[in-house]
C-alpha cells in the first residue's frame, strides 16, 4: 500500500500517461484528506470533479482522513522543519498521515519531503 502524493494525481488528471500506468499499477493506494482538498479547490467546474470522483473510484484509493495523531505529528514536523528547510503546512499533513499509517510516499517532490526523518519517499519521475 503507498500513500499517492497530489502532484502525481494531478499529472495523470493533465493526462500524462506515466502518471496513469503508475496508478493503474498501484490499485487500492490512499491519499491524504489533505491532497484530497488540493484537488477539488483545484477544480474548474462540477464536471471535472465527477472526473475525479470516478477516477478515485476507479482505482480504489482510500482517503485518510486527519484525526488528533496526525495533527499532532504535523505540528511537531512543522515545528522541527518548518524554519530551517520551509516545510510547507499541506506537506507537513501529507508526511504525517504517511507517518502514522506506516505509508510509503509517492511523490515526484521529493525535496518537499526529503529532511523528513522516518518518511519513506517512493520517488515518481514523469
Amino acid at each position: 500500500m503507498i500513500l499517492v502524493d497530489t502532484d502525481v494525481l494531478i499529472w495523470n488528471l493533465r493526462g500524462t500517461i506515466e502518471a496513469a500506468n503508475r496508478l493503474d499499477a498501484s490499485p487500492g493506494f490512499q491519499i491524504s484528506a489533505v491532497t484530497y482538498m488540493e484537488l477539488v479547490h483545484g477544480m474548474r467546474d462540477k464536471a471535472e470533479l465527477r472526473v475525479l470522483h470516478r477516477a478515485l473510484s476507479q482505482w480504489r484509493a482510500n482517503i485518510r482522513h486527519l484525526d488528533t495523531m496526525i495533527s499532532a505529528r504535523a505540528s511537531f514536523l512543522i515545528e522541527q522543519y518548518a524554519l530551517g528547510t520551509g516545510l510547507r503546512l499541506a506537506d507537513a499533513l501529507i508526511a504525517a498521515t504517511t507517518l502514522e499509517h506506516g505509508l510509503p510516499l509517492l511523490t515526484g517532490n521529493d525535496r518537499h519531503y526529503r529532511a523528513v526523518d522516518g518518511l519513506e519517499i517512493a520517488h515518481f519521475r514523469p
